[in-house]
């Protein structure tokens, strides 16, 4: 850590090229002789990255920001301060403090907050941003976190995990394949902590967690804008036989379906008539991540129009729905569509034998603000439903 980084000259330096080509700056001539332009262009980097996903870091003076990869791989704040919510008691160790924004909103709820980062680097900048937030209750440690909870005289209320997967290919991956192995360890940790919650990939199958980990209470699915974001496993001591889901949509509002896993897999209620049915509704993909798909249709009294199409309709609206809801228009055909010259929607489309992009230059389509083509499938039969967008995710 560059400590003249956070010269006042320099820190104007970097507010001031923000949208510049971090490549150029990293060749040009430097007018800073304690600072080397490659270590400039590296702040603006990184600091471009935290805008949107670090809005307290990125409005803050004084903050020294890490390799841009830190950036990428640390939880955003929304999704940070939603797992504080999930913490019991009053202390917290985070073994793999990263960054640190988990601990610093880990902060804001408990005494007791330890901060362990094996990288002595990325623990001193943690250190020192924690300061200029003012987040006082956090102790830093540069050592495994493991060998940390070792060594702890006492037991704490929770101890947080975000393991590092492995380099591997494929998409499919298992807990194990991580870094540290918490599948090995959870006992361990167990012996430690009341609670301990562990972050993966929305990656993970939710089914293959299950069969990987012990004393599972919880389990919540987050997304930010329709984009799942973290799964968050919540493991207790004493946990029921029968976990509690819960898919956290993150909006403008957060929304929450919760429900036992026990319940996820019942039949569906399919509409036979389409006729009456005046809306649309599309869930949100921590919805569709939890597999609950049968079990939207009956909480919220919606019909699903086909076993494989994950969309549902109803004769009502009904905004506590997590997910899109559109108005229905009207059902047409494709021949009408390639009569029609000026056409202008968004499209979408769901178990449709084409690819929305072909849709859109078959039929000359122009983008829309409000207006929705949805290529879709009911029973055995394609349809098209021109609608009007009610509600956003």
């Amino acid at each position: 850590m560059n400590e003249n980084i956070l010269n006042e000259e320099i820190q104007k330096f970097i507010d001031n090229n923000l949208e510049k080509d971090v490549t150029e700056i990293a060749l040009a001539k430097n007018k800073f002789a304690e600072v080397s332009a490659q270590e400039i262009a590296g702040q603006i980097l990184s600091k471009r990255k935290a805008e949107k996903k670090l809005p307290t870091w990125f409005n803050a003076k004084g903050i020294y920001y890490p390799p841009s990869l830190s950036i990428e791989q640390t939880s955003s704040e929304l999704t940070a301060e939603y797992k504080a919510k999930l913490l019991i008691g009053t202390s917290v160790v985070d073994i793999t403090g990263g960054f640190g924004v988990d601990a610093y909103f880990f902060a804001q709820r408990m005494k007791i907050v330890k901060h362990c980062e094996i990288n002595p680097a990325l623990s001193k900048i943690a250190e020192h941003n924690a300061a200029v937030l003012g987040a006082n209750n956090i102790a830093f440690e540069s050592q495994d976190g493991l060998a940390l909870i070792a060594d702890l005289p006492n037991q704490v209320d929770n101890i947080y995990v975000d393991p590092a997967r492995r380099a591997k290919k494929g998409k499919v991956f298992l807990l194990k394949d991580c870094s540290p192995d918490i599948v090995e360890h959870l006992p361990f940790l167990l012996q430690k902590a009341t609670r301990v919650l562990i972050k993966t990939a929305p990656l993970l199958d939710i089914t293959a967690g299950l069969a990987e980990l012990s004393n599972v209470s919880e389990i919540h699915i987050v997304s930010v804008k329709n984009e799942c974001k973290e799964l968050l496993w919540v493991i207790d001591r004493n946990s029921e036989q029968d976990p509690t889901v819960f898919a956290v949509a993150i909006n403008e509002t957060e929304k929450v379906f919760k429900f036992k896993l026990s319940q996820r897999d019942i039949s569906a209620d399919f509409a036979d008539d389409l006729s009456h049915f005046n809306y649309l509704y599309e869930p949100d993909t921590a919805l569709l991540k939890s597999g609950a798909f049968n079990l939207i249709g009956r909480v919220y009294n919606l019909k699903k129009l086909q076993q494989q199409t994950q969309l549902f309709v109803s004769d009502i609206i009904n905004i506590s729905f997590p997910g899109r809801i559109f108005k229905i228009v009207k059902f047409i055909t494709a021949s009408e569509l390639k009569k029609n010259a000026n056409l202008n929607a968004n499209v979408i489309v769901r178990n449709y034998p084409a690819k929305a992009e072909d849709l859109v230059k078959k039929y000359r389509i122009k983008p829309s603000n409000t207006l929705f083509l949805i290529f879709t499938r009911w029973h055995n039969d394609n349809i098209i439903i021109q609608a009007e967008i009610k509600q956003h995710y």
